[in-house]
């Protein structure tokens, strides 16, 4: 098929800076595009071929978007399934798949792939409702600490906590969720995979997560990972035996824990672009976001190997202030060798929210870290 200047069409679920980052791509290639998203000023409505305002979860706009198109991916897994079951016994293509999806959505059916498919994770326990973990804990079925993680639309660090005491349970949803152990970890790595329909796979190298110890969100992610090679070839290994698992067609985002001991746990994965790949942009021979492009069109994948150390700073809004953004002081960090920022297009800030993110680039990956931490310390995301 010919995708390039043509009259296909390349269908994204989701409007927002993943999208928006992958369209720097299809506009490279000339690829018509068309999005699906229920906000009018989302980041990807500058850069699309065609908009189109509807519902990620409801069945009608879903399935009337899909039919338009070709081939249809996802920019954010919270995606009616049904719609796109019904997509794929009509002949469209969706990637990642519909099964792909349903298992990747659910948190605890993913933890439960994990064991059914032999893959290291941490152990844990299941709940229909949260009220029940009270329970099991007074029964001796449960014991402090661990992790809380809501089984459903839970993102950027919104339906996970970590408990310590009966208290830390009160207040949160009552809603079907998981207890996982709560791992005592050296680094937080991830492995993004690509692999196309012809199945050729290309891993990226291990990149190490550094998370900020309230909102959850990672702050900073660092490639190469700063980690024994043999860690590295282990993380890689288990990486490509969840994509095989998996058996997705794209991107998948492979998060880890690196124990105490060296072994590899696989935390939760992300079936699409992921935030532990934004400096593939500046770093990488082959973004990730153009590699997802490649894959779901079975085109030949592109080198994953990195030209240069990169770090990436998560630029999120500052707490106290909600409201029309400003960029404080982004004058400052631009003068800064090797700095790139990119600013998602989101009119409105609020505390903790992704409004965009920084590259730093350097031979010396030591120094891209402190450039890093000077970039965080300059520039702050505040109201009008």
């Amino acid at each position: 098929m010919n995708y390039f200047s043509s009259n296909f069409k390349l269908g994204i679920l989701g409007g927002g800076q993943l999208g928006k980052m992958l369209l720097y791509n299809t506009r490279k290639l000339d690829i018509y595009t068309c999005v699906l998203e229920a906000n009018d000023d989302a980041p990807c409505k500058i850069a699309c071929n065609e908009f189109h305002l509807g519902n990620l979860m409801n069945y009608d706009d879903v399935y009337n978007f899909g039919k338009q198109v070709d081939v249809l991916t996802i920019e954010i897994e919270n995606v009616n399934i049904d719609a796109l079951e019904d997509l794929e016994k009509e002949g469209i293509k969706v990637y990642p798949s519909s099964k792909t999806l349903k298992v990747i959505q659910n948190k605890a059916k993913q933890k439960l792939f994990y064991v059914d498919k032999d893959i290291p994770t941490a152990p844990f326990s299941r709940f229909a409702y949260t009220s029940e973990i009270k329970e099991a804990i007074n029964h001796g079925g449960l014991s402090f600490p661990f992790v809380w993680k809501c089984a459903q639309f839970g993102y950027d660090g919104t339906g996970v906590k970590i408990v310590k005491t009966i208290q830390d349970l009160d207040g949160l949803p009552n809603v079907e969720c998981i207890a996982e152990n709560l791992v005592p970890f050296k680094n937080e790595l991830a492995v993004i995979v690509a692999r196309n329909a012809s199945g050729e796979t290309k891993t990226y190298p291990v990149v190490e997560m550094e998370f900020h110890p309230e909102a959850n969100q990672v702050e900073y992610v660092i490639c190469p990972a700063r980690i024994d090679e043999k860690v590295a070839k282990k993380a890689e290994d288990v990486a490509l035996k969840v994509s095989k698992a998996f058996n997705h067609i794209g991107l998948l985002a492979v998060e880890m824990f690196q124990t105490k001991d060296d072994n590899i746990l696989v935390n939760e994965v992300a079936p699409r672009p992921h935030n532990s790949g934004h400096q593939t942009i500046e770093a990488s021979y082959t973004s990730q976001f153009e590699q997802h492009i490649r894959a779901i069109l079975d085109l030949p994948l592109g080198r994953t190997d990195s030209k240069v150390g990169g770090v990436m700073v998560n630029l999120v809004g500052a707490e106290g202030y909600t409201g029309d953004v400003v960029y404080q002081n982004i004058e400052n960090i631009m003068k800064m060798d090797g700095v790139t920022p990119h600013v998602y297009g989101k009119k409105q800030t609020r505390p903790f929210r992704k409004m965009g993110h920084v590259t730093i680039v350097n031979e010396n990956l030591n120094e891209a870290r402190r450039i890093a931490e000077d970039v965080k310390k300059t520039i702050k995301v505040i109201s009008k």
